[in-house]
């Protein structure tokens, strides 16, 4: 900066006068404008123009003496004022309701759920209970959101006296999302001694046998509870989908009513002769709206929903941008890759996260239910889950309700109806048959002693809602018992996002293969999802394009920090998906500069001339670097079948050196034969190359997983 003429000027001026005598003439002139005349007012306009560097260093020191003061006040008056309170958590708002209220006892239950099922399940025991026992609270508790933090699981759960969980356990023997949270602090906290002594507790499981880790979080919490020093009532219940988990839970609740018992009657009630429960059939209160009154509903999607965050509540719009085929013509199979538009969405991922996509119904499956139910497709409803005058309607099962819309809608939307019908809904059709012979029926295979009968003739046969349906054609249910008892909802279905924003920031990718396949009644099974995804129009070939409402899942499934650390990665199929992300996140780190550590990737198809799907990308990521080694088993070219585990065991010693390393190793793709085949293979390649015995090697692969370094991704 150059220096101000100026700053000379005092000299120059012959001392005429000095600051000091322009204060005193300022302040004077201030006090009593009378006594300045034109000629001391040109004086003072003199010294000023002559002053020019003082005159700003004076104004600047008072402008900052007015600022230091106006804060100083600011603060003060703001300190007199009550703190404004951020609105409150679930943590800071108290339940005050005592563990006896009005001499009735308190019930909690809680539970985990994904699909809704261990909800409806909390739901029927709560339901039963209540006419069980009059002199009880029963009250069902989401685990989200029953604490705000961990402090307040703990204060809370050591104010439960009698508590039941119903934990669904689902993937590589993970909580739900809503028990992710409770179940993380809850398992990481078995130091506690045995807080939990004033409790009495029964756990329910939900999960299928198929998978390796059975009911793990059910077990978990089970062994833990009991640790801790709180009271099992009843064995940890075992619920298996494979088979029938209702009858498994029918099986639980009868073991706890002798419970319950105990603690809950009194001397007054031994006398009551308690009359046989039968559980009310669910329905919604409907209301019917004149078709010309109808909204368009796609325009009444909007992603400015209010919320700052997606989830399986309030998904995301994303139109489909890309969509193509990726298996040759000469194959007999399809596998869709799928790219999703979520520019300016402010819908975002990383790299191993899961997409939840809606879809809907395939036209011809809401033709043929709309012939079923034998209404107008443009019959124009609403559901609610209260009376006209507001009051809740009887049982607090209901599922949440839908938007209004028109029943082609919410047939094509909102109800599963090629799932196999639970017993509950075998039940309700019962209810609203008009052939006493149908209704019979019904209500037999719904029961214990047609629980081989409904084995056989409904889980193994794999009969759609709509094949039942038709079956019983007197079964006439109204829309309000259809939609809340008969139909359950459409559910949301999971894919490992294929790519990585690395790479594509505005893009959610896809793998799906097609489902198509032969049920034993003859029907040909098509994948909810998949065959929408296969027919879906993208935005490069039509404006009109497909879109559906997704949302991001988190998942653990993540490269290591340390693009360093070796890595090793197992993906028939589909299970490349998420591993073609980690190549795309690798390809952008390496070109960003970082040093990435070995890697090798063991994918497998049928034959390279129909199913190798990306094929192209896996060798130019090979080229580039970002991927050391690509062993790709061909099941059906040779004279033998060879699948990734067979290859596997042919590089064994660099597995071992790799893990050794610190390296980790990642498996995706099918939990029921292919994940346990990699599972065996990977404790042999241990057992081998280490010289261990079974049960070290058995204890080096559950160190893997305790660590995070051996991680699956599977379905």
């Amino acid at each position: 900066m150059e220096p101000s003429s100026s700053s000379s000027s005092p000299s120059s001026s012959g001392g005429s006068i000095s600051p000091l005598d322009l204060m005193s003439a300022l302040i004077k002139a201030k006090m009593d404008p009378s006594n300045v005349s034109s000629d001391s007012a040109a004086e003072v306009a003199t010294v000023l123009l002559e002053n020019r560097e003082f005159v700003m260093i004076l104004t600047t020191s008072i402008a900052v003496l007015i600022g230091c003061v106006v804060v100083l006040v600011w603060r003060r008056s703001a300190s007199q004022k009550p703190k404004q309170i951020d609105p409150p958590k679930p943590l800071i708002v108290k339940e005050s309701e005592p563990e006896v209220d009005n001499g009735k006892k308190k019930v909690t239950i809680f539970f985990g759920t994904q699909t809704g099922t261990a909800e409806g399940f909390a739901k029927a025991l709560a339901e039963e209970a209540k006419a069980r026992y009059s002199k009880a609270v029963f009250k069902v508790v989401d685990l989200d959101d029953y604490a705000g933090d961990d402090d307040e699981y703990e204060e809370k759960l050591t104010k439960e006296s009698l508590a039941f969980f119903f934990l669904a356990t689902y993937g590589d023997g993970e909580p739900t999302d809503n028990a992710a949270r409770f179940y993380k602090w809850f398992t990481e906290g078995k130091g506690r001694g045995e807080w939990l002594q004033n409790m009495k507790y029964g756990v329910f499981g939900l999960g299928n046998r198929q998978y390796e880790h059975f009911n793990k979080v059910a077990k978990e919490v089970d062994d833990i509870l009991s640790e801790q020093g709180a009271k099992r009532l009843v064995p940890v219940g075992l619920g298996d989908d494979d088979q029938c988990i209702e009858d498994d839970f029918t099986a639980w609740r009868e073991l706890v009513w002798p419970e319950l018992d105990q603690l809950l009657r009194d001397e007054d009630d031994a006398t009551i002769v308690s009359t046989p429960y039968t559980a009310a059939v669910l329905e919604y209160r409907v209301v019917f709206y004149n078709p010309a009154d109808a909204p368009l509903e796609d325009k009444n999607w909007s992603n400015a929903n209010g919320h700052t965050t997606y989830d399986a509540q309030h998904p995301c719009r994303s139109n489909v941008a890309v969509r193509k085929e990726l298996h040759t013509p000469a194959s007999d199979r399809s596998c869709t890759h799928l790219e999703f538009d979520i520019a300016g969405t402010g819908l975002s991922y990383e790299t191993g996260d899961h997409v939840g996509v809606y879809c809907e119904n395939r036209d011809e499956v809401v033709e043929e239910a709309l012939r079923l139910l034998g209404l107008p497709a443009e019959t124009y409803f609403s559901v609610h889950t209260d009376k006209e005058d507001g009051t809740p309607l009887g049982g607090s099962s209901l599922p949440p309700p839908f938007p209004p819309c028109t029943l082609r809608t919410a047939l094509a939307r909102y109800a599963d109806l090629l799932s196999s019908p639970k017993k509950s809904a075998l039940l309700a059709l019962a209810a609203h048959a008009s052939d006493p012979t149908e209704a019979d029926r019904l209500r037999y295979l719904a029961s214990p002693a047609g629980k081989d009968e409904y084995a056989e003739w409904m889980v193994a046969s794999q009969r759609s809602l709509l094949e039942v349906v038709a079956e019983f054609p007197s079964a006439k249910p109204p829309l309000g018992v259809f939609f809340a008892a008969v139909a359950p909802r459409l559910q949301p279905r999971y894919y490992s996002i294929s790519s990585s924003p690395r790479m594509a920031a505005s893009r959610i990718h896809v793998t799906c293969a097609l489902v198509y396949e032969k049920t034993t009644t003859g029907r040909i099974h098509k994948g909810v999802c998949s065959t929408w995804m296969k027919n879906s129009v993208p935005l490069e070939k039509s404006h009109d394009c497909s879109w559906a409402p997704i949302f991001v899942r988190q998942s653990n499934f993540k490269l290591p920090s340390d693009t360093k650390v070796p890595i090793v990665m197992i993906g028939p199929g589909t299970g490349l998906a998420p591993f073609r992300g980690f190549l795309q996140e690798r390809l952008a780190l390496k070109e960003a500069g970082a040093e990435l550590g070995p890697s090798i990737l063991f994918f497998g198809c049928r034959n390279r001339k129909m199913d190798y799907i990306y094929e192209d990308e896996l060798n130019n990521v090979v080229d580039s670097g970002a991927l050391s080694e690509l062993v790709v088993a061909f099941s059906r070219e040779g004279p033998t079948k060879e699948y990734v585990q067979h290859k596997m065991m042919e590089k064994a010693s660099d597995i071992w050196n790799m893990i050794s390393q610190g390296g980790y190793l990642y498996v995706c793709g099918d939990a029921k034969g292919m994940a346990r085949d990699v599972h065996r293979t990977l404790h042999t390649i241990l057992q081998e190359q280490g010289s261990l015995d079974s049960s070290k090697a058995e204890s080096m692969v559950k160190n893997l997983q305790m660590t995070g370094r051996y991680l699956r991704d599977v379905w």
